[in-house]
């Protein structure tokens, strides 16, 4: 009886079918852990922006009056070729967790620079006592990593302004919240942009790898993330009204204003 087997033809065309398989599981296998790799990140960087977004929302909108000599900050500020605005104001949106503490709190919101990694990160200045000096004292921490900017825009129902409040602490004329109304009071709405980085890189990199990397912004070939809202400060409008009542004269000296610190960790820089 004659034996049935393969022929070698059949043995070539089926390795090579089997071949072709395999590398085409190799291929999806391989395209499959890279968009993993690529959506890891930006999921990370979304829940950053998210959380950092109704950090400085859920502030703003129970915004009050920070002290008497300035209601609400807001400076625009570079860091090198790095747009990074700073906040300052106090708000109700705090808990008491401590004795002879209230639900008012003096809040700073500023960029600063990981000197290990090369990254901004966003921190947020609380203090809950009213100090001499609103613009400092408290506790800081980070909201979120790997900012490329952050900016702060004002509206006062009419125009949109980059800075509020008396920024430079200099004289004011007699008839400036006429002609700039952002000198005084507070705004009706703040406009908050962060740009994120798209790539960012491992904050755990050592100092060798750290010192030997190109720097960041040869590095990130694709554009930044960018995340963008508007909050409404729901106690504008009364502490416009109690102003107005209380006013004092118009000829009255505002010199005495402070001026915001520069370098200091918490408030201004």
């Amino acid at each position: 009886m004659r034996e049935r087997g393969f022929t070698l033809i059949e043995v070539v065309i089926s390795a090579s079918l089997m071949a072709m398989i395999l590398v085409s599981a190799y291929l999806c296998l391989q395209s499959a852990t890279a968009t993993q790799k690529m959506v890891e990140p930006r999921v990370e960087i979304l829940q950053n922006a998210r959380v950092a977004m109704a950090t400085v929302a859920a502030d703003l909108r129970a915004a009050c009056p920070l002290s008497k000599d300035f209601e609400f900050l807001g400076m625009q500020r570079m860091m090198g070729e790095v747009e990074a605005d700073n906040l300052d104001f106090a708000t109700h949106n705090y808990t008491p967790r401590r004795p002879n503490e209230g639900d008012f709190c003096e809040i700073s919101y500023f960029l600063s620079k990981d000197p290990e990694s090369g990254q901004f990160n966003l921190f947020r200045r609380r203090n809950p006592r009213i100090a001499l000096d609103p613009l400092n004292g408290g506790s800081r921490e980070e909201i979120a990593s790997g900012l490329l900017g952050l900016r702060f825009e004002y509206y006062d129902g009419f125009d949109w302004y980059d800075t509020w409040g008396d920024v430079e602490g200099g004289r004011k004329a007699q008839n400036s919240f006429r002609l700039r109304s952002n000198l005084s009071g507070m705004p009706d709405a703040v406009r908050i942009t962060m740009w994120f980085d798209s790539n960012p890189r491992p904050r755990s990199a050592s100092p060798a790898e750290s010192s030997t990397t190109v720097p960041m912004e040869k590095t990130n070939l694709a554009p930044p993330l960018e995340f963008q809202t508007v909050t409404r400060l729901n106690l504008a409008a009364s502490s416009r009204r109690s102003a107005s009542t209380g006013a004092p004269d118009s000829g009255a000296d505002n010199s005495s204003q402070p001026t915001p610190g520069q370098g200091n960790e918490g408030g201004s820089q």
